[in-house]
């Protein structure tokens, strides 16, 4: 990284916001200046609640547990506390848990660098080739493979929702051509699961 004159930049900092900067907006500057600048032109309540809130959990992940309080308003403060975080996701998404004055939320986030998962087929109405998903889920087990025949009442895989795990079977005799999903994977109703040659 090339070396920076701090003193130059921040008059282009305090020049690009219109104002002083002390050492923290001068490094949010260098970092994201985009940032900054976006943060001076925004409403004042909200200049006032993000200048009241410690910066550190902006700029890196806050410790499990770790309690922090945000002032939104004179007499009225937000504790939020990061519960756990869980994934990444087939989508490309983190599932953060928090907990905002006590009451449990969870977040999807789409994870930096991860590309999502491409949008999962969707099973055609009337389509005898088609085997979809009844109902949202997670599969389960798959009992077929591509190339596979099958008859009228054999297992092709399991979903399951709710706690409950429902098998899905074959409607007719047929030839699987392709499984449009993996065991662990969410699956949509009318995702395209199965599909017969």
């Amino acid at each position: 990284m090339p070396d920076v004159d701090l003193e130059v930049k921040r008059v282009e900092a305090e020049a690009a916001v219109g104002r002083k900067v002390g050492d923290t907006d001068l490094a949010s500057y260098l970092m994201y200046p985009e940032g900054l600048q976006g943060l001076c032109r925004a409403p004042q309540p909200l200049r006032r609640c993000l200048a009241n809130c410690r910066r550190r959990p902006f700029l890196l992940r806050p410790a499990q547990r770790e309690e922090i309080a945000v002032e939104i308003d004179r007499g009225k403060t937000l504790i939020v506390s990061l519960q756990g975080t869980a994934g990444p996701d087939l989508d490309g998404h983190v599932r953060a848990t928090f907990e905002l004055n006590g009451q449990s939320r969870t977040l999807k986030i789409a994870k930096a660098g991860m590309d999502a998962a491409k949008e999962k087929p969707r099973a055609e109405e009337g389509n005898p080739k088609h085997v979809g998903a009844p109902m949202p889920g997670s599969v389960v087990t798959i009992a077929v493979k591509a190339g596979q025949k099958v008859a009228k009442g054999d297992p092709l895989l399991s979903i399951e929702a709710m706690k409950m795990e429902t098998m899905l079977t074959a409607e007719r005799d047929a030839v699987v051509a392709a499984i449009h999903a993996r065991p662990g994977e969410a699956v949509n109703a009318k995702d395209l699961l199965v599909e017969y040659a």
